[in-house]
């Protein structure tokens, strides 16, 4: 693993983390481990898909939460958003004894004041595009550290990518203003629009938290965001009327210059798509994903201006410079971006078993829920989708009800289940699960409701035929219920 270069008196020698398991804390490891910090950490015993990552890295994970697993003198204890300062009883200890503690997101912030930075943030394909950028700094041997928000297949189902301290790209989230703890020298917006209505009052609210990042450019900094969406082209234009010195650079089918998308053209199994410096395809569903290709591309760009002399050279070439190291940079981003093959829960592919492909995704905002959709319908033309769905947080189901019905609708079959409630969520409304079924059965006929997520396996099994789609979709548990559809149907074929 590449030696990180970071000063050992911010992280000290010896770090515990409360929440490890997380995706976000476990990336967070590898760059300190990477650093050569000590690190040791705490989570419950739950098996995450980061324990195989945290074993890998040589970390001490303890099961369960006690001040007895604190090491004797930890120089910094860094906690998870999950776990409250106040009445956590690791992070009450600590305090006691006088060790600094570091949430996540400050930690982040913490790291990205350290060298040039990009923080990526969006509504909807943030991680995307993060996971994109993270493929072409590998492919282009780019000196960096890139943290995606969910596990990459790629680099075997770690989310961090870490090849030198040179520079710093992180998703950035904009929950609780979170990504207010970052200090970057460019940022990304794919999107602008109302979400986590648990803390945000409305769209208003949200467009102020993302203004407010924005803003924290430095003199000269740079905003790429997505000309495609209203809510970035309005933030947009507000940083042009206040921040004059900010370079704004647009991305999308709108946009003109550097990031302008053209002849976009989708067939089964392929998008391609053309931008000013050549031509690219994906092999990942949904047009959406283009523009998140497009960002990432841009982001790469820049980083190769300043990175240009370390970039890999063509196997076989000596000496290339200039033209020529510019030309092995495109072909070397061409193929990262066709070979990418997304992230964990976003478009997943599960298995296929009895001619019905299974799937798993995260989309649960109706606009990404449209969107991503549209895009297997794209990408799988001749196949019926059968949706499970499972909304995310009573707040959000509320306030977008209606969008949400409409949404979920656009697949052939689909299936609800009740509201998966979120801890941090105190709701006192009246909307449920039912709820949002009788709003989608307004819209179509073959929707069905299943209160537990386990309950609805004799249902999707008796309702999937070969040449079908099944796909899961939502911030819940539900995934679960795609992996036993596929467990069950490969049974069967093993039997007949």
């Amino acid at each position: 693993m590449p030696v990180v270069s970071l000063p050992p008196s911010l992280f000290g020698a010896r770090t515990y983390m409360v929440g490890i398991k997380g995706t976000g804390m476990a990336a967070l490891a590898e760059i300190l481990v990477a650093a050569g910090v000590g690190v040791e950490g705490s989570d419950t015993e739950e098996t995450f898909y980061t324990d195989e990552v945290l074993q890998s890295l040589g970390v001490t994970v303890h099961e369960g939460f006690s001040p007895a697993n604190l090491p004797p003198a930890p120089d910094l204890v860094i906690y998870s958003a999950a776990y409250d300062p106040r009445t956590h009883p690791e992070l009450l200890a600590a305090a006691e004894r006088g060790v600094p503690l570091r949430s996540y997101t400050e930690a982040l912030g913490d790291l990205s004041r350290l060298m040039p930075s990009v923080g990526i943030a969006g509504v909807h394909g943030k991680t995307t595009t993060a996971a994109m950028v993270a493929m072409i700094v590998r492919a282009t041997g780019m000196p960096g550290i890139v943290l995606a928000g969910s596990a990459l297949p790629d680099l075997g189902v770690r989310s961090t990518l870490v090849q030198g301290s040179e520079f710093f790209v992180a998703e950035t989230c904009e929950y609780r203003r979170n990504f207010l703890s970052f200090s970057p020298s460019i940022i990304v917006v794919t999107s602008v629009e109302a979400d986590h209505l648990d803390y945000f009052r409305d769209a208003e609210d949200v467009m102020r938290a993302f203004a407010e990042y924005v803003m924290r450019l430095p003199d000269g900094g740079e905003l790429i965001y997505c000309a495609d969406d209203a809510g970035a082209r309005g933030l947009a234009a507000e940083v042009a009327a206040e921040r004059p010195d900010v370079a704004l650079t647009p991305y999308g089918v709108q946009a003109s210059g550097d990031g302008a998308v053209t002849g976009v053209r989708g067939a089964p199994g392929e998008l391609a798509f053309t931008l000013p410096s050549g031509s690219f395809s994906l092999h990942i569903p949904g047009r959406h994903n283009v523009l998140n290709a497009a960002a990432a591309i841009l982001v790469a760009d820049r980083l190769r201006t300043r990175y240009a002399s370390q970039v890999v050279s063509e196997p076989g070439v000596s000496g290339t410079s200039g033209d020529g190291r510019q030309t092995v940079f495109a072909d070397s981003a061409r193929a990262a971006v066709a070979s990418f093959r997304g992230t964990r829960r976003r478009s997943e592919v599960v298995g296929e078993a009895g001619g019905v492909l299974i799937m798993d995704d995260y989309a649960h905002h109706p606009t990404a829920i449209t969107a991503t959709l549209a895009g297997l319908r794209e990408f799988y033309p001749h196949r019926r989708i059968v949706l499970d769905f499972m909304s995310h947080t009573y707040s959000r189901t509320e306030a977008l009800l209606p969008e949400f019905a409409r949404a979920v609708t656009a697949a052939d079959v689909v299936i609800l289940h009740d509201i998966y409630a979120s801890a941090r969520e105190r709701y006192s409304g009246g909307v449920t699960g039912e709820t949002l079924f009788r709003e989608a059965c307004r819209h179509s006929e073959s929707v069905h409701y299943v209160p537990g997520v386990m309950d609805a396996l004799p249902l999707a099994e008796g309702t999937v035929r070969p040449g079908d789609l099944f796909l899961t979709m939502g911030a819940g548990n539900n995934w679960q219920l795609g992996r036993a559809l596929y467990d069950l149907l490969v049974a069967r074929e093993t039997v007949s």
